[in-house]
């Protein structure tokens, strides 16, 4: 029977960037509009309909609706509202409003006290506007995001525990959310692998996402493409999978917190099934022999990337290269002694640390 194709959606972050790109046109224009054609992380052009469009003086608000396709997601059906105002400050200024977390802890790559509006998307908010801005009499603008109703989808996410307080984040890589279905994501996954294999590759590398897997195209340029498989949450199908098509060698390439995860055994990641264990990394890293203050703070840090700089600002950032041993350890053992590397990256693509495993590395799990 065949399986109906699951329709992508958009992200918090492309329906914002939408938004203040419509309300700049609106301002700059003098009039209303019904739609808005914006330009996605990923390059990919879209036009959006407006819910609302609304024009004073020296403002205006636009809305975009955001359609996260057939992925259950809190956030679908959510309004991304921009209240934007021009001036000539040459500089663009985001602000949160209703609805929009505010950052109360640190680790989580953005400053204490912003709103929530993570990296990406800022930068996408900002680059429609000045598209906008171009040829007009203005220089800046300063933008307020907000979603009606935002706190309240908040109590269906981790934020009030990573410390975002107040909302949800605006959030996004590729401006595209791909609808997750575990029946189809894992079939992807093994079919993948399978056809690697019918290609004549004896190596293949799992990432856990576009990102992770465009870093390690970068890091491992001589390697064909098809050997690069995203698994997602699925690393233990991707494992046992590499098994029973004879795959010699499997590198996994992935961020902080994906990998302290499977550090801890848990080879099906997906956020809602398991929370990063801080403690298993201040055993890490006591094992380690670093100073008892500092794996302190590793295990009341808020989230994996917090470690990260705990670690970083205290010297002891080879706990990077023994997480990455562990990680290809517990996958041997998952995998009937696999030949397995682990390649930890930064969100900017920086190795960080890796350990490569040699020739023959694993075999023992197979006694395990």
């Amino acid at each position: 029977m065949a399986t109906k194709e699951l329709r992508e959606g958009f992200t918090t972050g492309a329906c914002s960037a939408a938004a203040a790109k419509a309300a700049v046109r609106v301002l700059i224009l003098g009039q209303t509009i019904k739609e808005i054609e914006t330009t996605l992380p990923n390059k990919r052009k879209v036009t959006f309909e407006l819910k609302r469009c609304e024009i004073s003086d020296d403002s205006a608000v636009c809305s975009i609706i955001k359609d996260a396709g057939d992925d259950p997601d809190c956030t679908h059906g959510a309004e991304l509202t921009a209240l934007v105002k021009l001036n000539q400050e040459n500089k663009i200024v985001l602000k949160g409003g209703e609805g929009v977390a505010v950052v109360t802890k640190a680790g989580l790559g953005l400053e204490i006290g912003e709103p929530a509006i993570n990296p990406v998307p800022r930068k996408n908010i900002t680059e429609m506007i000045l598209e906008e801005l171009i040829g007009s009499a203005f220089s800046g603008a300063e933008v307020t995001i907000s979603v009606p109703g935002g706190q309240e989808m908040a109590k269906k996410t981790m934020n009030e525990r990573l410390g975002l307080i107040g909302g949800i984040s605006i959030l996004g890589t590729t401006g595209i959310v791909k609808p997750y279905s575990t029946a189809a994501y894992k079939a992807s996954v093994i079919q993948a692998i399978q056809v690697a294999r019918e290609y004549g590759e004896q190596s293949i590398i799992l990432t856990t996402g576009g990102k992770s897997e465009k870093f390690a195209m970068d890091l491992l340029p001589s390697m064909n493409e098809i050997a690069f498989i995203q698994v997602g949450d699925f690393i233990g199908t991707g494992i046992k999978t590499s098994i029973k098509e004879d795959i010699h060698h499997v590198i996994i390439v992935g961020m902080i917190g994906k990998l302290s995860k499977m550090a801890d055994g848990v080879m099906m990641t997906h956020r809602g099934g398991s929370s990063v264990n801080t403690k298993m990394l201040a055993n890490i890293a006591r094992s380690l022999e670093i100073p008892e203050t500092v794996c302190t703070n590793i295990e009341a840090a808020n989230t994996a990337r917090h470690v990260l700089d705990i670690c970083k600002e205290s010297g002891h950032f080879y706990i990077t290269t023994r997480i990455c041993e562990i990680v290809s350890e517990n996958c041997s053992k998952h995998g009937l002694g696999l030949r397995v590397s682990t390649y930890m990256v930064d969100f900017d693509g920086t190795l960080l640390g890796k350990f490569e495993a040699p020739e023959g590395w694993g075999i023992k799990g197979e006694a395990e």
